[in-house]
């Protein structure tokens, strides 16, 4: 695995696609390798998590982030399918992926990719588990009595 580090470095950091950033972004968590991970992360970058309270700016979310990495294992997400636009002048990328996620189940990520020179970097990152919609009206009532319960404590 030590041999397999330098060349995610080299992958991550040289990295000239959105799609080839978030893939290494990705298998940076699955081996725990968080100066690859966070550095793939634009300056000022913000992670929504699927809580509502998990709203992060890089740093905090590195901070969140460092036990499980220090672990030797912080998550694995897998894109099964993703979809990339581009702005007009070709510096902003925007996305969406379905993931497939051991813990999770099936989720999906969206968010904004920023070019600094020729570097990709992701500005933000919006984790989420689909609902499917039949299950939504159970769903909404388990977050409202789990609100109002948050609240009375």
């Amino acid at each position: 695995m030590l041999l397999l580090m330098p060349a995610l470095v080299s992958m991550a950091m040289g990295a000239q696609s959105p799609e080839s950033v978030l893939d290494a972004w990705h298998l940076a968590a699955a081996r725990a390798d968080s100066d690859s991970y966070f550095g793939l992360m634009a300056p000022g970058a913000v992670f929504l998590g699927t809580d509502a309270t998990e709203r992060w700016t890089k740093d905090e979310f590195r901070a969140y982030a460092d036990p499980y990495f220090k672990k030797g294992k912080a998550w694995t997400f897998k894109a099964v399918k993703r979809h990339v636009a581009y702005s007009s002048d070709g510096n902003t990328a925007w996305f969406d992926e379905d993931l497939d996620t051991p813990n999770m189940g099936p989720a999906r990520g969206s968010g904004v990719l920023v070019k600094q020179g020729k570097t990709w970097r992701i500005a933000q990152y919006n984790l989420s588990v689909p609902i499917p919609n039949p299950l939504m009206q159970q769903v909404k009532k388990e977050i409202e009595e789990h609100l109002k319960a948050a609240a009375k404590q």
